[in-house]
């Protein structure tokens, strides 16, 4: 089968060390050209067959790129997509999809219009630590659940000089952070009724918030609380769900963005797997208290599923759609915490 053509634009901490490896392990998918001004750097991290350009144009007027990859600032998310629909490109835009949700409702009529495909990259419905909660919670092991707690805690005292944590729209723990921790929950609950939220800054130098508390309110008394801190220094656990049979407790986080740094690679030995201190506990009625090992993670399985969207027409990995509901929640939690009350999602 012949290889689909990607042209990534931009190439920072998300296209060097996500999008570039994953594209170019996907067997379909063929990483020719990257928007950035780091020629240098992207011969020396992709090798010769990669080309680096400096302008958006030579991969949007590029008539043998078929998806386009966007891993630039939030601020700049919508602008970039829009472009590339309009040049007839298929679209894979880095998480947060947009920065307010009018701007992804406006991307996803384009797309239906130019039937090309539209996608977020939420890579961590694909950690280990993740796929095994939803596994316990498909397979009914933990009752109903009614409590679900999710942390992504981190101990980050300076504040760093680049665009996450400065003032430009969309920066932010919140569009950071937040749209993973949002994501994962809409995917387990899908949509809640209402939510309030606590945003802020921690450290004292910090420009953009820094930290946040979302409490997600559901039918039936059912809760989802999300948090993010940058001055935790001994975080709590990562995920602590409880149900009418059982809870799951689970500390640590998923390594693979740990292993790409390092130069690990799907499919090389120990990808995706969990260290021992990573492995859940699971505690139920009928079994008491036992260790589970964790489900190995999979970042690669998104742009194995972008692949198989655009040439067998399957459904997508991580649908528009559902990237503009976690922009809508984040909508929703900037407002409740402005008028200090809950928000009705409808």
């Amino acid at each position: 089968m012949e290889k689909l053509s990607v042209g990534l634009i931009g190439f920072g901490l998300a296209g060097e060390v996500f999008h570039a490896p994953l594209i170019q392990s996907t067997e379909s998918l063929q990483l020719t050209k990257v928007r950035t001004s780091q020629k240098e750097k992207v011969k020396q991290s992709l090798g010769n067959r990669v080309e680096a350009v400096l302008e958006t144009s030579e991969i949007l007027d590029d008539p043998s790129i078929d998806l386009v990859v966007i891993a630039t600032p939030n601020s700049s998310h919508y602008e970039l997509a829009k472009a590339a629909l309009l040049a007839g490109k298929h679209v894979v835009v880095d998480k947060p999809f947009v920065v307010r949700s009018e701007q992804g409702e406006e991307l996803i009529r384009l797309s239906k219009e130019k039937n090309k495909i539209l996608s977020v990259f939420h890579n961590r419905r694909w950690d280990n630590d993740f796929l095994t909660m939803r596994h316990l919670i498909q397979t009914n092991e933990l009752g109903d659940i009614h409590t679900y707690y999710a942390h992504f805690d981190r101990f980050r005292p300076e504040v760093q000089a680049r665009w996450k944590e400065q003032d430009p729209e969309g920066a932010g723990v919140l569009y950071d952070l937040g749209s993973h921790l949002i994501d994962q929950a809409l995917i387990l609950f899908g949509k809640p009724e209402a939510g309030y939220a606590d945003i802020f800054t921690q450290r004292k130098e910090a420009v953009a918030p820094d930290g946040f508390h979302l409490t997600l309110y559901y039918p039936n008394e059912r809760k989802v609380i999300l948090r993010s801190g940058s001055l935790s220094l001994q975080p709590g656990p990562r995920y602590e769900v409880h149900g009418t049979q059982g809870s799951f407790v689970q500390y640590g986080i998923d390594g693979q963005e740990d292993a790409l740094k390092a130069g690990s690679r799907p499919g090389m030995n120990g990808w995706g797997a969990a260290t021992e201190s990573q492995h859940g506990t699971v505690v139920t009625l009928e079994n008491g208290m036992k260790k589970t090992e964790l489900l190995p993670g999979s970042y690669e399985s998104y742009y194995q599923g972008i692949a198989a969207a655009i040439s067998e027409n399957v459904t997508l990995p991580v649908s528009a759609e559902e990237g503009l509901c976690v922009i809508q929640i984040i909508e929703l939690a900037m407002k409740s915490h402005r008028e200090k009350r809950v928000i009705s999602l409808s």
